[in-house]
């Protein structure tokens, strides 16, 4: 089954470009299928490639979801024209009344700013509250994953010593994982960030367990044991040249940025970087809507509730 979006979003035809199972919201309208209603919030600067990374995520599974956009409205985007967000994204005032099987909520370039340094944190704080409640499961992704944890949990984040730049080497640390169902011993996963969250911080807290880690880059995926929040703190949707483009910014800028880890063979920026994690990101995203969110939420999301039991075998 298709991702549900509209046939004028620019991801449409991207995904249809690459021959990706994309169907209009009109279309879809005449099924007889109550579809995922899943909701990004997107507050990454290049908005309509970060759109189409996720949908080509979202899409690759037999279920038919429907995708909404969301915005902050206490920020302005520099990145993406006003026209693209009025035709394409709501605000939480638009969307507060409705309930959503999935939330996604995208990382920021505002890591080394204090929580509440950053211009919509009261916002993004409101949001996240709500998802409590109006969002059966939610995936934070990089900053958000820090501003998650230190919102619903306390957990600080730390300056790091130069930034974590490149594909990283991974495991699991759990066994019978839902999340990670399929995954090889050792996969690979994009990072780009100056911050991170610390083990022993996270393992105080008898809710949160940490799923995945990387001997280099550190705790990766954390999850709440109830099934409802999957904090990870790389960048698991990055296209092929997502990190080369970044590298390549920050070299014209002059900054002192080292070259991407594991990235360009033989450390070669003229090289063009190896695709390591595309199977590792499509899986993970499967078996988030399908064991995490469609096994698992009502069929009537107007019976959507926070839901305290251990789900131990969901993790």
């Amino acid at each position: 089954m298709p991702i549900r979006i509209s046939s004028e979003l620019p991801a449409f035809r991207t995904l249809g470009e690459e021959n990706i199972f994309v169907m209009s919201k009109e279309r879809a309208e005449h099924q007889d299928i109550r579809p995922l209603k899943v909701i990004i919030l997107n507050i990454m600067p290049k908005k309509i490639e970060t759109e189409s990374q996720l949908m080509r995520l979202l899409s690759n599974t037999p279920l038919q979801v429907d995708v909404e956009l969301l915005q902050m409205a206490s920020h302005v985007s520099r990145n993406t024209s006003s026209h693209h967000l009025d035709a394409f994204y709501k605000t939480f005032d638009e969307i507060c009344d409705y309930r959503y099987d999935g939330m996604i909520i995208t990382g920021a370039p505002v890591e080394l700013l204090d929580y509440e340094q950053v211009d919509y944190w009261k916002e993004i704080c409101t949001i996240m509250e709500w998802s409590k409640t109006h969002v059966f499961s939610t995936i934070y992704i990089c900053w958000a994953a820090q501003a998650g944890l230190y919102y619903h949990y306390g957990i600080p984040k730390y300056p790091l010593e130069k930034k974590m730049f490149g594909i990283f080497p991974h495991r699991a640390e759990v066994s019978n994982c839902q999340l990670l169902r399929g995954f090889d011993d050792v996969f690979y996963v994009p990072h780009s960030r100056n911050t991170e969250v610390r083990r022993e911080d996270i393992e105080r807290i008898p809710q949160l367990e940490i799923l995945t880690s990387s001997d280099i880059s550190g705790v990766h995926i954390v999850a709440n044991k109830n099934g409802r929040q999957y904090f990870i703190t790389g960048h698991s949707e990055y296209d092929r040249d997502t990190i080369a483009n970044e590298y390549r910014r920050d070299v014209e800028k002059g900054l002192d940025i080292q070259i991407p880890y594991n990235y360009f063979p033989n450390d070669d920026p003229n090289n063009m970087p190896v695709f390591s994690w595309r199977c590792t990101a499509n899986l993970m995203f499967s078996n988030w809507l399908n064991y995490c969110v469609y096994q698992k939420t009502p069929y009537n999301l107007d019976e959507l509730e926070v839901r305290n039991w251990n789900w131990q075998t969901s993790l």
